[in-house]
């Protein structure tokens, strides 16, 4: 069988902080304040047809406010109670070109933030505040709407939480092959996910754990999405493993989506090149349809430090080494997250420590 043709692209969600170094979510910053600083950065019509704009044309760049959107009774837009800014980009032909595309537009963002008196704060999961209440209560229109999938009715869950959607798009796979992959996915996301672990906070301390972002989602959200093609079948699943392509560029794509948000790009190429190697990797026999949100919570208290957690994310990285042979720019980006696994390290290890140096994270100090 021919190997699969891989393209990739990076959806990464940021927080932000004010310029008194306090953190801005949905309680202390406006819609209007985050779309003026999308407003005055560029739009590119070459993005499309890569990526979505959506209903309301909010997603009409690759930067756009990323938040909860609240409908009147006859379906028209109300407001939009903002988390953070999302950056996405345009579908590149290799993991170099995403990552130097997402530096880019990131640079793009700071001056413009800076000019308003915000900056990026990159974490996974809200320092200060655990729960975004939707309030006042969805009316008929709305819960018509939110409650028709798995993802819409647990949609105010992500308004705390901050990651990246991963995206290979995989030219070659058939769609029982893409399902495949994404069961495959799911099934070793315990063991994927604590090399990106960055939110070892919640309401203003340490929780005890890494990734409060992963404890709370997942199991409820995705750990890994498949999109398909409309003759293609879907699998019944909740949280949903498969989704009806929405634009052309969707088809094949595999989105993971079970990483918390990280603070280096480059730490984005190394996980992406560890994804393709278990995309080709023909050894796991692994499977689930959806996430075990109990392994997930574990890992997400242990992360690393933990001796069969460590191990077994090291084998997942054995195996996408074998599988990726031949292949030098992945390899090395895997040797560069090898060395990340030895040392037991993720983004979260290194927060804690700045906070136990008494340095601000994210909005907040030790007391």
């Amino acid at each position: 069988m021919a190997l699969p043709e891989f393209r990739y692209g990076i959806e990464h969600e940021l927080a932000l902080l004010h310029g008194d170094g306090t953190f801005a979510d949905f309680t202390s910053v406006s819609f209007e304040v985050l779309q003026a600083v999308v407003d005055a950065l560029p739009e590119d019509p070459a993005d499309y047809p890569d990526l979505r704009i959506g209903d309301q044309g909010i997603k009409r760049k690759r930067w756009y406010v990323e938040g909860f959107e609240r409908f009147d009774e006859a379906g028209d837009l109300l407001r939009c109670d903002p988390k953070g800014l999302e950056i996405r980009t345009r579908i590149h032909d290799s993991v170099e070109a995403a990552v130097a595309a997402l530096r880019a537009d990131v640079v793009a963002l700071d001056a413009e933030l800076a000019a308003r008196d915000l900056r990026p704060s990159v974490i996974a999961f809200n320092p200060v505040r655990s729960e975004y209440v939707i309030e006042p209560p969805l009316n008929e229109w709305e819960r018509s709407h939110r409650l028709g999938s798995p993802e819409e009715r647990t949609a105010h869950l992500h308004m705390t939480t901050y990651g990246p959607d991963l995206n290979l798009s995989c030219a070659g796979l058939d769609a029982a092959a893409l399902v495949d992959v994404g069961r495959k996915l799911t099934h070793y996301g315990p063991w994927l996910v604590p090399l990106s672990f960055s939110s070892p906070f919640r309401d203003g301390r340490p929780w005890g754990g890494l990734s409060a972002r992963t404890f709370v989602r997942t199991g409820l959200r995705p750990a890994a999405m498949v999109f398909l093609g409309p003759g293609d079948p879907q699998v019944e699943a909740d949280p949903s493993l498969t989704q009806l392509a929405r634009l052309p560029a969707e088809i094949g794509r595999i989105e993971f989506k079970a990483f918390d948000a990280c603070p280096d790009p480059e730490l984005y190429g190394e996980l992406l090149s560890l994804l393709t190697g278990l995309v080709l990797d023909t050894t796991l026999d692994g499977r689930r349809t959806t996430p075990d949100a109990a392994l997930h919570q574990h890992t997400a208290t242990v992360g690393l430090a933990d001796p069969d957690v460590h191990a077994e994310t090291g084998a997942l990285l054995d195996a996408a080494a074998k599988a990726l042979a031949g292949r030098d720019p992945d390899l090395a980006r895997l040797d560069a997250l090898r060395e990340r696994w030895a040392r037991r390290e993720s983004p979260a290890t290194g927060m804690l420590a700045r906070y136990d140096a008494g340095e601000a994270v994210a909005g907040i100090r030790r007391n």
